[in-house]
């Protein structure tokens, strides 16, 4: 192993960069270095080396070149025991160097600002510092490269125990991390680019910049290695960027059902509770009130309720606080009002509630949540940011990864077509807009049962959609009757229709689409049945 005797230094973040480089000059380390560091070094007595004199060329066209020099690159990429590289070394005068501490141009933090131009932006994409790592990362086998200061310290230690070497191992480990960075940043910069220049069509090749911020137990099962990882690109901070406020580390099965619930909360204007299981909705309501809101959610489906996961579209209050997870509030009110509209009995095990995800905390709502050590409380204010209609979302498959456009399709009652002889009410077209808009997060296929602007049963993910429309009247119950129904896609043959109506349900929203279509017109027709086309599909696999 050769000893470290030079290093390059050239850092944006300034972060123990001081301790570091003491460390390495008290080892009898030379210190090369450019601009804003080498400043921050002199300032603390640190005895420095300005590139542009080691090389014997001054940095030009302001800073953009400094370091793509032979004599950087020469430093870095001679391979050590190859003979002629040696002897060009000698020829060119060319001295090694063994270490690089370089991180790159806040590119990620200057296109974030409010007020950042185009001009800004391009200055802040690194040239030099790129092509350092990338050629220490080549050449691991005899440069030391560090692109993140939580290594300093591994680094020093290092170091002092080796006689100033480096194992094989760590650089290896270093020359990985450098790979990631400079490929993340530059899936950032073309990103940035993409955007700059509208477009928005999926290209034929997409850079993924990510990140981890959440090492979970274990995936989907104990046998299963997870994590969720931050899209750096992404149009929106969504739940990667969500505070946890509160509670147990968030397992991976967490992380679905509080996306899910974010998902769906965030889609509904008027003040919505949405208790998410395994996926999927089995409460939610809308309502002026949202304690109110939280009743009906809750009382969709109390049992399957336990352990759930509650997306809710406001900041919670006190008294909202007061409700959540509440045996009393469920006891007393939400037992008895599932009862008294379904004629059924329900055996709740608790009013346990794994998280919960809103905008905001009033802080004496926060104070009663946190009393639950169970509960996982989740923050994130940026609810509906601004341009998450261009969301791409990315799902693995054997061998790749499927690319689409985040479904924000919505429905508005001009889009709607009645081609039955019965027109809905006012309020039924409102119920089944807003029973079209649950569909759509409900697992394919799917069918929801809706009464006022409550879901009161949903069959989700099921073979076919005459299942799904027996499982939905079956945890409606009673309160089927009456009800409207969405369907998340169209009925292919007026069998599907039936068993729509045999639910109860008094009217129907769907796609429409079936090259069958008029014999299921004709259905609703026999059914006195109101029945709506849509013209948009949310299948949700």
């Amino acid at each position: 192993m050769n000893r470290v005797q030079r290093a390059i230094i050239s850092v944006s973040d300034k972060t123990g960069i001081v301790e570091l480089a003491k460390s390495l000059s008290d080892a009898g380390i030379e210190i090369l270095s450019t601009g804003g560091t080498s400043k921050v070094l002199k300032e603390n007595n640190i005895p420095v080396i300005e590139v542009s004199e080691f090389t014997g060329f001054p940095e030009i066209m302001d800073g953009r070149v400094k370091t793509l020099q032979p004599k950087i690159h020469g430093g870095i990429l001679a391979v050590r025991e190859n003979e002629e590289h040696v002897n060009q070394m000698a020829t060119h005068q060319i001295e090694p160097i063994d270490l690089l501490i370089i991180n790159l141009y806040p590119f990620e933090e200057t296109i974030n600002k409010p007020d950042v131009t185009f001009e800004e932006a391009i200055e802040n994409i690194d040239i030099g510092g790129p092509a350092m790592l990338r050629s220490a990362g080549k050449n691991h086998k005899y440069v030391g490269v560090i692109v993140n200061p939580k290594h300093y310290e591994r680094l020093i230690n290092e170091l002092k125990e080796n006689d100033n070497t480096l194992s094989q191992d760590f650089k290896r480990e270093l020359a990985i991390e450098v790979f990631e960075t400079t490929s993340k940043y530059d899936g950032m910069i073309a990103d940035y680019l993409k955007k700059q220049s509208g477009c928005t069509e999926l290209r034929d090749q997409i850079s993924l910049g990510l990140e981890k911020v959440i090492s979970c137990r274990y995936g989907e099962n104990p046998h299963q290695e997870g994590a969720l990882y931050e899209l750096k690109q992404a149009t929106e901070p969504g739940i990667a960027a969500a505070k946890q406020l509160h509670g147990k580390e968030l397992s991976y099965n967490n992380i679905l059902d509080v996306s899910a619930a974010f998902s769906m909360a965030r889609d509904f204007e008027e003040p919505t509770v949405v208790i998410i299981k395994h996926g999927n909705p089995c409460g939610l309501s809308s309502d002026d009130n949202i304690e109110t809101a939280l009743l009906n959610a809750w009382s969709g489906d109390p049992m399957s309720a336990y352990g759930s996961v509650i997306g809710i579209n406001r900041v919670i209050t006190k008294s909202l606080a007061e409700k959540i997870g509440n045996k009393t509030f469920l006891a007393e009110q939400v037992i008895p009002k599932f009862k008294e509209e379904t004629g059924d009995d329900v055996i709740v095990l608790a009013a346990f509630v794994e998280a919960i995800i809103a905008p905001g905390y009033e802080p004496e709502a926060l104070e009663i949540l946190q009393k639950k050590k169970n509960l996982r409380i989740m923050e994130q204010p940026l609810f509906n940011p601004k341009g998450i209609e261009d969301s791409l979302q990315f799902r693995s498959v054997p061998g790749g990864i499927l690319v689409q456009k985040a479904d924000f399709g919505k429905i508005t009652e001009n889009d709607l077509s009645v081609p039955t002889k019965e027109q809905p009410t006012d309020e039924q077209l409102q119920s089944l807009l807003f029973a079209e808009k649950v569909a759509k997060h409900v697992k394919s296929n799917a069918i929801v049962l809706v009464k006022g602007k409550t879901l009161v049963g949903a069959g989700a993910g099921q073979m076919s959609r005459f299942d799904s429309c027996k499982i939905a009247a079956e945890k409606a119950g009673k309160r089927a009757v009456g009800a409207v129904l969405a369907s998340d896609a169209m009925f292919p043959s007026r069998d599907g229709l039936d068993a729509a109506v045999e639910t109860g349900a008094v009217a129907i929203i769907q796609p429409g689409g079936s090259i069958r279509d008029d014999d299921v017109v004709e259905a609703a027709n026999e059914h006195k049945v109101p029945m709506l086309f849509t013209g948009m599909r949310h299948f949700l696999h």
